[in-house]
């Protein structure tokens, strides 16, 4: 068994982020999966969550949000690099794990049990894990994904590792990464964790888009529209995700991280963090209502992006003079 750290997945706690009361209790498959390595490892990911504000609109999606390697490395002493695969996955990831360090891959979700109702089984879908514990001889594999941690074994270790070949023949190699763990960069108090996330946070306050990104996804949604009623529900799970689930779970990270330096003593924040809250809300049943409104071939009301453009200005406008 080569293991980074000890974990069980009956007793694990996923992290708060990804609790029952969330509005988006998923993000996105990368950054759920740095959230629960960070937690699982025993420091605290909402400190690093500044790179959230600069979300924007990119004309045909919003900002697929993550974690930047270099805030990862200042905080935690993350120091994320990329794997050079040139002998089987398994023995580079037994490899790296025995060493200590965390192998974020590329896995089919169709062998991950943890997707099961959504993926397992049913689908091909490609996502990234975190591997915290491999063991090729019992086909063992404790892993960081999504929502929580979970271990898969058997025919599913062989089938997601292609230990017996190309599952089928359209299986690219993974894009692998390991993350070497520098214990002496990490934070020693909380106080000093604070105060380095703060300085994260001054830095990406100015990376803040200068114009306003819901005013420019309102126009593209529209035009978007006229194709998109004549489409089917794959279409709509997969725009959805790359706009609405987006920016919808990324603003409310920045509620959470506001919150998070209310709680450390830092002071006038709560008008910032309502209204991306709120933002966070209205996607939600913006995206419900899309999808009514696709079953039904019937008009979609775009006025509530209307009120998230006045609710960006205003709680990016409290930010921006005071840590820009």
């Amino acid at each position: 068994m080569a293991r980074v750290t000890e974990l069980n997945p009956a007793t694990y706690q996923r992290h708060l982020i990804h609790g029952e009361q969330r509005v988006w209790p998923e993000t996105n498959c990368y950054t759920d999966v740095i959230i629960e390595l960070l937690h699982g490892l025993g420091r605290e990911p909402i400190a690093a969550l500044p790179f959230a504000f600069a979300i924007d609109f990119e004309g045909d999606q919003w900002t697929f949000f993550k974690f930047p390697d270099s805030d990862l490395d200042e905080l935690y002493g993350f120091d994320v690099q990329e794997l050079a695969i040139w002998r089987s996955l398994v023995d580079h990831v037994v490899e790296q794990v025995d060493a200590g360090r965390p192998v974020l891959v590329e896995l089919d979700s169709f062998f991950l049990p943890d997707t099961a109702g959504s993926a397992y089984k049913l689908s091909h879908v490609k996502t990234t894990v975190a591997v915290n514990e491999i063991d090729p001889v019992r086909r063992h594999l404790g892993y960081f994904h999504n929502q929580g941690y979970f271990e898969l074994q058997g025919d599913d270790f062989d089938a997601v590792f292609q230990v017996n070949g190309l599952v089928h023949d359209r299986m690219l190699p993974p894009y692998v990464e390991y993350v070497k763990l520098n214990a002496s960069a990490v934070t020693s108090t909380e106080r000093a964790l604070v105060d380095s996330s703060l300085a994260l946070f001054s830095k990406h306050i100015t990376r803040i888009p200068a114009r306003n990104p819901f005013l420019q996804f309102k126009a593209r949604f529209e035009r978007d529209l006229e194709w998109l009623m004549e489409s089917n529900i794959e279409k709509f799970h997969a725009y959805s995700f790359a706009t609405l689930r987006q920016f919808g779970a990324c603003f409310e990270l920045t509620n959470t991280y506001l919150l998070w330096l209310t709680n450390h003593g830092i002071h006038g924040l709560e008008s910032a963090a309502n209204s991306f809250l709120d933002i966070s809300q209205s996607a939600k049943a913006l995206q419900f209502q899309f999808a009514r409104s696709m079953a039904r071939k019937r008009p979609l009301d775009m006025s509530p992006l209307d009120q998230m453009a006045i609710l960006w200005e205003t709680g990016m406008g409290s930010l921006r003079p005071r840590w820009g």
